[in-house]
C-alpha cells in the first residue's frame, strides 16, 4: 500500500505538521509494509511562487496567520478548485478591495500591496495546483490524505480534485480540524472527489480506514467518526468514537520529509526551523468552565497527557534527531502536574531548549519560574482582558490583577508573552474598558498584546452552541460565501468563523482601545520600570514616558510592607488593615501612601483590588552602578523619594 499525505499552503512553513507527523508514525507502526510519504505542498509552494514574483516572508504569514479571520488565503486558491482565475474576483473587492490607492507611475489607481499580491496569487494558483497533483498522481498511490486546519481547506480540496481527475482509482481522504462534526459532513456530501472523511482524532479511524481499504479490516461502516458513501453516492456520517484517544497511544511524530525538504526550499533564507510536538490534549480548565468564546477541541475536551518520563524523552529524541532547540508545545493547556515532574527533569537534562508553551493565566511567578528555568522562553496565558467583569463573561477563571500579574512575572522573568486584546462581549460595559485604558502608560513596559479584536463567533464555542449566551443571530463569515459555491445550509454546516450583530462596547470606545494599545507597543522598547531590594531599601528606576522621574526608594517599614503585600492582587481595605497593624501607622498613612505610588504609576487597580506592575531586576549588580551614577551626576532630581 502507498500512502501520501499532503501538507498545502497555508500550513506554517517553520515546522513541520505534527497530524501528518502523527500519521506517518501511526500508519507505518500499524503497517510497516507499506510506503509512506508526507509531501510538504507549503514548501513547495514557496518555491514556485518565489519564482513567479516578488514573494517574502511576510507574505505568507499574511495568508497564514495575519489574514486568517478575513479568509484570503482560502479565497487564493478557490479559483484552483472551481477551475476559474476570475473566480468571484468582483465580490472579493466589493468585500476587502476598499479605495484604491493612489495613482502609479502610469497614472492608474493601484491597491494595497496584500491586494495586488492577493489577485495575483488568484489568478495563477491553479498553475501550482495542477503541479503538485501531478506530482502526486505520478506516484500512483493508493491513499492520499490531507489535514485541513484554518486557510488550507480550499488549497486541499482543489489538489484533491485534480488528483481524482489524473488517478481516478486513487482513495482521497481528509482530516484534521476543519472537519470536526458538521464541517466534516458538509464537506464530505458537498465535494464527491472527496472519498473519506475523518471527524475525530485521526489515530483512531484512519488504521482501520486502511485496514478496510486492504480489505482485512472492519467495514468502513463500523469506524467511528467516518464519512463514507453508498454504492448510490449517499453520504453517510458514522457516529463518532465515544472514546478519546489515550495518552499511552500518541506516538514519537515522523519529521524527516520536512528537514530533507526545507534544507533546499527558498523557505531556509527566511526562517530558522522549529519542532512541533505535543504532551497533552484536551483542556482540562474547559472540560468544567469551557471559554464562551473559545472553539477549539471540538473532537473532545476531555483533558489527557502522556506520562512525564515520555514526554521527556520523545522532547529528547527529537532534538537530538534533527539538532533542533526551538521547540512548539501545542497542548492547549499545561499540565500542572509537569511542574513537578517534567520541567524539573528538563532543567537537570540541561538540554537548552528553547520552548513555548500554552499556559493558564494565574501561575505564580515560582511557577513560572520552572518554566522559564526548563527552556520556555515564551508562554501563552490567554489573558484577553485585563478587566475581571469582561473575565468573568468569557468564564475565564481570573481577574485583572492577576493577568497583569501574569505579565509582570513574565517579564521579570524574561518570558515573551503573546496576548490579544478581545473586547465586544454581551454584558460588558464601556467602564470596563476605559479604566483599563487610562492605566495603560503604568504598563508600557510590560509584553503588550500582539492585537485587538472584537469578538467573532467560532463553531463549538458557547457562544456558537449556546445562542441564548447573546449570539442569536449567526450568519457564516463572509469569506465562505467568497470561497464556495454551496447551498446556504451547507454553508453554514462548513463554516468555522460565524458573523452577529455586534455585542459589547461601541466603535468610539474600541477605538481609544486600539488608540491605547498601539501607543503602548510603540513606547514598549524604552519603556522599563523594576526595582532590586537590599536588606533596608527597595530601589524602583523607570524610563517609562508618561512618569516623569527616573528612580523611587522605598524606606520606611510601612513602604516595604505595602510592596511585599501588593506583589498580589489586594484590596484597598485589606492594605489599611493589615499595613497598619504590621507597621503601627495609621490609615491615613496607608492611603497617601497608596495615593503617591498611583501618582507614580507602580499600582494596577481593577474592580476593588490593586497590584503592583514592577518587575524584578536581575542585573541587580549593574543596575546599582547605572544607579550610583546617576546620583554621582545629581545633574538633575533623579531621586523622588517617597516618605511616610
Amino acid at each position: 500500500m502507498h500512502v501520501v499525505l499532503v501538507s498545502v499552503p497555508w500550513s506554517p512553513i517553520e515546522m513541520p505538521s505534527l497530524a501528518l507527523g502523527l500519521l506517518k508514525s501511526l500508519t507505518l507502526k500499524e503497517f510497516p509494509d507499506a510506503e509512506v510519504d508526507v509531501v510538504y505542498g507549503n514548501l513547495e509552494f514557496v518555491d514556485w511562487v518565489t519564482s513567479k514574483r516578488p514573494f517574502r516572508y511576510d507574505d505568507y504569514k499574511y495568508y497564514d496567520r495575519e489574514s486568517c479571520y478575513l479568509g484570503h488565503g482560502d479565497w487564493v486558491f478557490s479559483s484552483a478548485l472551481y477551475q476559474d482565475p476570475s473566480w468571484k474576483v468582483r465580490e472579493f473587492l466589493d468585500a476587502f478591495g476598499g479605495p484604491p490607492a493612489p495613482a502609479g507611475a502610469d497614472g492608474a489607481p493601484g491597491h494595497a500591496p496584500w491586494l495586488e499580491t492577493t489577485l495575483w496569487l488568484h489568478e495563477h494558483a491553479g498553475e501550482f495546483i495542477d503541479q503538485l497533483a501531478e506530482r502526486l498522481a505520478a506516484g500512483q498511490p493508493d491513499v492520499v490524505g490531507f489535514t485541513t486546519t484554518f486557510q488550507t481547506v480550499t488549497a486541499s480540496l482543489a489538489v484533491a480534485r485534480r488528483l481524482k481527475e489524473l488517478s481516478p482509482r486513487t482513495v482521497t481522504v481528509f482530516g484534521g480540524a476543519n472537519c470536526e462534526g458538521a464541517q466534516g459532513e458538509a464537506l464530505h456530501r458537498s465535494f464527491g472527489f472527496v472519498d473519506y472523511v475523518v471527524r475525530g482524532e485521526g489515530e483512531l479511524a484512519f488504521p482501520a480506514l486502511l485496514r478496510s481499504l486492504r480489505e482485512d479490516g472492519p467495514d468502513v461502516a463500523g469506524i467511528g467518526g467516518l464519512c463514507w458513501r453508498t454504492e448510490d453516492g449517499t453520504s453517510v456520517y458514522n457516529r463518532p468514537a465515544m472514546k478519546p484517544l489515550p495518552p499511552d497511544a500518541m506516538v514519537l511524530p515522523h519529521y524527516d520529509e520536512y528537514f530533507e525538504r526545507f534544507a533546499h526550499c527558498e523557505a531556509r533564507r527566511w526562517v530558522e526551523p522549529r519542532l512541533v510536538i505535543e504532551g497533552a490534549r484536551g483542556c482540562w480548565w474547559g472540560e468544567k468552565h469551557h471559554c464562551t468564546f473559545c472553539g477549539l477541541n471540538g473532537a473532545s475536551m476531555m483533558f489527557r497527557s502522556k506520562r512525564p518520563t515520555q514526554f521527556l524523552d520523545d522532547i529528547v529524541t527529537l532534538a537530538e534527531r534533527h539538532r533542533i532547540l526551538d521547540l512548539l508545545v501545542v497542548d492547549n493547556i499545561l499540565d500542572m502536574a509537569y511542574l513537578d515532574s517534567l520541567l524539573p527533569q528538563l532543567t537537570e537534562a540541561g538540554l537548552d531548549l528553547r520552548m513555548m508553551y500554552e499556559i493558564k493565566a494565574n501561575l505564580r511567578y515560582e511557577q513560572l519560574e520552572v518554566l522559564a528555568k526548563a527552556g520556555v522562553v515564551c508562554v501563552q496565558p490567554g489573558v484577553e482582558s485585563l478587566n475581571a467583569n469582561v473575565l468573568k463573561l468569557m468564564d475565564k477563571g481570573v481577574t485583572g490583577c492577576q493577568n497583569v500579574r501574569m505579565l509582570r512575572d513574565a517579564e521579570s522573568l524574561g518570558l515573551t508573552v503573546i496576548w490579544n486584546y478581545l473586547y465586544g462581549f454581551p454584558g460588558e460595559t464601556d467602564e470596563d474598558y476605559t479604566s483599563v485604558i487610562a492605566q495603560f502608560p503604568k504598563l508600557h513596559h510590560l509584553c503588550p498584546a500582539g492585537a485587538d479584536d472584537r469578538l467573532g463567533i467560532q463553531r463549538f464555542s458557547p457562544y456558537f452552541e449556546k445562542p441564548d449566551l447573546g449570539f442569536s443571530e449567526r450568519r457564516p463569515a463572509r469569506q465562505y460565501e467568497l470561497c464556495f459555491d454551496l447551498p446556504a445550509q451547507d454553508l453554514f454546516d462548513i463554516a468555522y468563523l460565524f458573523e452577529a450583530p455586534e455585542q459589547g462596547i461601541g466603535d468610539d470606545v474600541a477605538a481609544r482601545l486600539t488608540a491605547g494599545l498601539d501607543e503602548w507597543r510603540g513606547q514598549h522598547w524604552r519603556s522599563q520600570l523594576s526595582y532590586f531590594e537590599t536588606d533596608d531599601c527597595v530601589t524602583i528606576t523607570n524610563t517609562r514616558p508618561h512618569f516623569d522621574w527616573d528612580v523611587v526608594r522605598l524606606t520606611t517599614p510601612l513602604q516595604r510592607a505595602l510592596f511585599r503585600m501588593l506583589d498580589q492582587p489586594r484590596s484597598v481595605e485589606f492594605l489599611e488593615r493589615e499595613a497598619a497593624r504590621r507597621t503601627d501607622t495609621s490609615v491615613a498613612q496607608v492611603r497617601a501612601e497608596l495615593a503617591r505610588w498611583d501618582e507614580l504609576g507602580l499600582l494596577f487597580t481593577d474592580t476593588g483590588r490593586m497590584i503592583h506592575v514592577v518587575t524584578k531586576d536581575h542585573n541587580q549588580r549593574l543596575m546599582r552602578i547605572l544607579v550610583g551614577r546617576e546620583l554621582a551626576t545629581a545633574q538633575r532630581p533623579t531621586v523622588a523619594p517617597v516618605t511616610a
